[in-house]
């Protein structure tokens, strides 16, 4: 018998107050060996419903998450792989700044994570390379997209939904930070520290001259 499973889900976040197509969520579920014939998505401005059942791993995944804020599904695009749906919704109010969690409730769940990939400070967001999306269809590209139907007894699954796991990004190792070795080899001289060190050459010369007069 499958087992139900909540998958992982991974997100990040870009923002405007002037431009609907950089104000948007990504959105990734990670459900392996899914083909498109097992999976439903029924996308709402308030959330999403998904399940999908992988008959090489025998389980069913299944996830239900209320938004921060209201999305545009028909402006939505959605990307399946065999590894991951990939979305790229779009919020519904223009807003230059980031929401401030995905999930509607501010509880913490196991299963969302930060797409590191993919996230960028919302200060440095408009200086990020520009993602390609060429792969995404539109929210009529998927099979079963817009309801959830008949799975074949796969109804009254449930799942853990509430807020976010939002972990803060670390700056150990980057330039500038605690790890950075100090180096002072390529440090150049003082002002008048090059002078001062010809004078003290030139003194020890002359008096290894008058040494050596001294000895003969």
């Amino acid at each position: 018998m499958a087992s139900t499973v909540t998958p992982e889900v991974r997100w990040a976040q870009r923002s405007s107050a002037t431009d609907p197509e950089s104000n948007f969520i990504y959105l990734t579920i990670s459900v392996p060996d899914v083909p498109t014939s097992n999976l439903k998505l029924d996308l709402k401005p308030t959330g999403l419903v998904f399940t999908g059942h992988s008959d090489t791993l025998k389980k069913t995944y299944h996830v239900e998450l209320e938004f921060y804020a209201e999305i545009d599904p028909a402006a939505s695009q959605v990307n399946h792989t065999a590894r991951d749906v990939e979305m790229k919704l779009r919020k519904k109010e223009l807003d230059a700044h980031y929401w401030p969690r995905l999930l509607k409730e501010p509880k913490k769940v196991h299963f969302l994570k930060t797409d590191f990939d993919k996230w960028v400070d919302e200060d440095e967001q408009h200086e990020a390379a520009e993602d390609d999306f060429s792969n995404f269809g539109g929210m009529g590209g998927m099979p079963g997209m817009g309801g959830m139907g008949d799975m074949g007894g796969m109804g009254g699954m449930g799942g853990d939904f509430g807020g976010i796991d939002f972990s803060k990004l670390g700056g150990a190792g980057l330039p500038g930070g605690d790890d950075e070795e100090d180096s002072d080899d390529d440090m150049p001289p003082l002002e008048g520290e090059g002078e001062a060190d010809k004078a003290e050459e030139a003194k020890d010369a002359k008096e290894t001259v008058d040494t050596s007069k001294e000895a003969a």
